[in-house]
């Protein structure tokens, strides 16, 4: 009988923790799926569009979206239909310069989005008349832009949300990465104004050799592309829930830093022709984060492993490899890992064994399958 009590004392203490969230209401949490880069199909400097004008282009990974308060990504290029660009003076050999149709909001739309990241070294491809057009095409489809003074705010589940957007230069619609000080001042404004604040990043360097997160300030092309672990930290330190950043092409490591779910880059997402896809640069992922909708810190959350094709479509990716690419990058890069990525992309907190009576060591508290079995095999030799 000893064996017995000790059982159901273990099964006690893993069950206190949890009583006083079992009066919680279901809908306290948020949840906040994300992609990386999204760029359907370009006009310039010659049309290349995706077939049936584009129709369908997210129907193969549109189901990971459902369930979503805010689905967000990061749009490569202005939404425009007229209107010429003086960024390349050769484009397509080492300066891109992408112009998408506006009619193709509506495939955002349909598969969802509801707040897109606009400050990037894209946006402005094609000047003040781009971006405007990105604005007004983005407002008439309900989808709100983020980045610098464009920040996406919602009340969901009766919570006041601030999604607001940084990058590697300043302007109207980007706020700076380098200037850390700066850029915590400005979340704790938004704090004070709201519940949650979301904060999106662009920035690091580009590429395979560019997968993991130095610590350190980056450079490409001889850009100052910020220190982005520094940067999500001390936003976070100001009072952030959830940092998603993009911009490398690339997945890079997950990180929880004081509860707080830190994405350092999703890589490309649903990038038609223009872009390089191999390798890393061809493997993706759609993030699920559920975030406590009082505190919010991460509670749990899904990888969904994504790949792209040779012109750049995502369908989802059976083999995994995006999730076994994100668990080696994690264990690589982050210090003092507080996330289990599990094999099927699933994510969860990582809790320390709790310490119990003599003759509980090696009980879980995950769940109670381990309690179950355990109580089964001593009730049958006690009694």
């Amino acid at each position: 009988m000893y064996r017995l009590l000790i059982y159901f004392i273990g099964l006690l203490l893993c069950l206190l923790p949890l009583a006083g969230q079992a009066q919680e209401p279901a809908d306290e949490t948020l949840t906040i799926t994300t992609v990386g880069d999204i760029m359907m199909g370009t006009t310039y400097p010659e049309p290349l569009l995706p077939p049936h004008d584009g129709q369908g282009i997210f129907d193969a990974v549109k189901g990971s979206f459902q369930g979503a308060d805010i689905l967000f990504g990061n749009l490569e290029g202005p939404l425009l239909d007229e209107g010429e660009s003086t960024k390349c003076k050769n484009p397509g050999k080492t300066c891109y310069a992408f112009k998408t149709p506006p009619r193709y909001v509506v495939y955002l739309k349909d598969a969802g989005f509801t707040a897109l990241n606009i400050a990037n070294n894209h946006a402005s491809d094609f000047g003040k008349e781009g971006v405007e057009s990105t604005l007004s095409t983005l407002g008439a489809a309900e989808i709100q832009p983020v980045g610098g003074k464009a920040i996406a705010t919602y009340i969901i589940k009766g919570r006041r949300i601030a999604v607001v957007g940084f990058f590697y230069f300043e302007g109207p619609y980007a706020y700076p990465i380098q200037n850390t000080t700066g850029a915590a001042k400005i979340v704790r404004s938004l704090k004070d104004a709201n519940d949650l604040v979301i904060v999106s990043f662009h920035g690091g360097a580009e590429g395979s050799a560019a997968q993991h997160v130095t610590g350190e300030t980056e450079e490409f092309l001889g850009e100052d592309r910020g220190n982005v672990a520094a940067f999500a930290h001390a936003v976070i330190d100001a009072g952030a829930d959830l940092v998603l950043g993009h911009g490398p092409h690339v997945l890079r490591a997950l990180e929880l830093y004081r509860g707080k779910l830190i994405a350092y880059s999703l890589g490309n997402f649903l990038v038609y022709e223009r872009f390089n896809l191999d390798g890393p640069n061809g493997v993706s992922a759609v993030l699920t984060a559920n975030l406590d909708a009082v505190t919010g810190d991460f509670q749990d959350g899904q990888l969904v492993p994504v790949k792209l094709g040779t012109q750049g479509i995502p369908v989802l990716d059976s083999k995994r490899k995006a999730i076994t690419l994100m668990r080696n990058l994690t264990k690589q890069d982050i210090k003092a890992p507080g996330l289990i990525i599990a094999e099927d992309g699933a994510l969860r907190l990582k809790v320390e064994e709790r310490k119990g009576p003599p003759g509980t060591a090696g009980i879980s508290c995950y769940g109670f399958g381990g309690y179950r079995d355990a109580l089964r095999q001593s009730l049958s030799r006690e009694f």
